[in-house]
């Protein structure tokens, strides 16, 4: 009759483990022969400790007690050739971990709707994009004036398109009252009336000087409205004392039934075709660039010999580090070398681009049949003839795929690149949230949305008829 083989463990003494167990966590399932699960033991205990030492809370001693005393349980078992289930320390470990982390976060659920007036801010401008916008017939003039007053002003006085413009007196100094004048207007219509600066901006006129101003043409399409010097025109000048000439700008139109795209509505096309170019350019080029690396950092290839060996270790570090390092910061460090602009956040994708593939491609190699490779060496095959029989025929398809599935994340990558001044739809996206402008946001959300789906759904077509 056979008899049930004692297990490796039963020769060793259960008091002797959970007393070493006590002393030392971790330590009793080594005596046991159990050394990697006292290992993971003590380095999960130390954690604990150490996590609960630096954050001062009392309750969170309770997660290492927890894990100490079934340390011992589970020492006593492991001697016995029993294993404890580790269910309870795991669950120790995390109720710690969320609650740290629920106190890091500082989460203020009230906080969601005690400010839902600042959402209210931002959800009811979003709720109509800016993206279209009726075709408008415009009509606009502008005089000059001097600001401050220099010793020979020019005459305040222009006519545009049939509209004369007039200002008394010529020149001013901050908030001077002026008196505008006006003929050959569009009758019954309103005017709008803006200042602008030596540099072009041109700023509000109404009241507070933050408002927009709107006067109406009479019947004869004449104006005759007091206006005063802006607090802001002086801002862009380097000398205040300076002489400078201002202008004044009048602007009446009429929307028409026709659409077009607005101001922001073109911007948004631009900034997407840009997104889309970029991603496409760093997604080729790091997979042109990506494919010799992965040769280089697969295993099964570089392993023959120390040489091959050291290479192999070498370019996998490489590549590990530098995928490590999140585009944005990549983008950041190019934006200061080649300047704002696309070709700074490309280099930055294209970077991390290369990295990821590599790993990717080089983990298709070593997965990779190995028989081919092992007939072409026992024929004498070199290391370039192995690559191009035994290896390329297994690893088109699952490159073209992850190649695919790359170009999907740079798309989305692209459109936030733009934030640290990398191009693309983000640049537009980050200067209408710092503007305010949540229009102009929610159609970059949208067109966004609407190019991220459709190259998700045909990458995914052309993936499924990689596989």
């Amino acid at each position: 009759m056979a008899t049930k083989a004692p297990s490796p463990q039963a020769d060793r003494s259960p008091i002797v483990a959970g007393l070493l167990s006590l002393i030392l966590p971790g330590l009793g399932q080594v005596y046991g022969r159990q050394q990697y699960r006292g290992g993971v033991i003590f380095i999960s205990e130390l954690l604990a400790v150490l996590t609960a030492v630096w954050y001062k809370v009392p309750a969170w001693y309770a997660a290492p007690a927890i894990i100490w005393i079934w340390n011992v349980w589970d020492a006593v078992g492991a001697a016995r050739g029993r294993l404890r289930s580790t269910l309870l320390p795991i669950a120790a470990a995390l109720i710690m971990g969320y609650g740290i982390g629920w106190q890091i976060t500082n989460i203020d659920l009230p906080a969601l709707t005690r400010n839902s007036h600042r959402a209210a801010m931002i959800l009811a401008p979003m709720l109509r994009p800016d993206f279209l916008s009726q075709v408008e017939v415009t009509n606009t003039a502008w005089a000059p004036v001097e600001v401050p007053c220099g010793p020979n002003p020019p005459a305040s006085t222009n006519t545009i398109n049939g509209i004369t413009v007039t200002i008394s007196p010529n020149c001013g100094k901050l908030n001077d009252a002026l008196t505008l004048q006006a003929s050959g207007l569009w009758p019954n219509t309103e005017t709008l009336i803006q200042w602008s600066t030596p540099i072009g901006d041109r700023l509000p006129l109404g009241k507070g000087f933050i408002t927009a101003l709107y006067v109406p043409a009479d019947a004869q399409g004449n104006l005759n409205v007091v206006i005063h010097v802006s607090p802001n025109a002086l801002t862009a000048a380097p000398d205040p004392t300076l002489p400078l000439e201002h202008r004044v700008y009048l602007t009446q139109s009429h929307p028409q039934a026709a659409m077009q795209l607005s101001k922001n509505g073109a911007y948004v096309v631009d900034g997407i075709i840009q997104t889309l170019f970029l991603a496409f350019m760093s997604t080729t080029l790091g997979a042109l660039l990506a494919v010799p690396f992965s040769f280089l950092a697969a295993r099964n290839l570089m392993g023959g010999n120390p040489l091959t060996l050291s290479v192999y270790f070498i370019v996998r570090t490489i590549l590990n580090i530098l995928r490590s390092i999140e585009p944005l910061i990549i983008a950041i460090i190019f934006v200061v070398i080649v300047g704002l602009g696309p070709f700074a956040g490309m280099i930055a994708i294209t970077l991390h681009t290369i990295a990821a593939l590599g790993k990717l491609y080089s983990e298709v190699i070593e997965g990779i049949d190995p028989g081919p490779l092992e007939a072409i060496r026992a024929t004498g095959g070199n290391w370039l003839q192995m690559v191009r029989y035994a290896v390329i025929p297994q690893i088109v398809p699952p490159f073209a795929s992850f190649t695919l599935f790359r170009w999907d994340i740079n798309v989305r990558t692209s459109t936030i690149i733009g934030f640290v001044g990398g191009g693309g739809i983000g640049f537009y996206l980050y200067q209408w949230i710092i503007k305010g402008d949540f229009r102009a946001v929610s159609s970059s959300f949208i067109a966004i949305a609407i190019i991220v789906i459709i190259l998700d759904y045909v990458s995914a077509r052309v993936r499924s008829r990689l596989v």
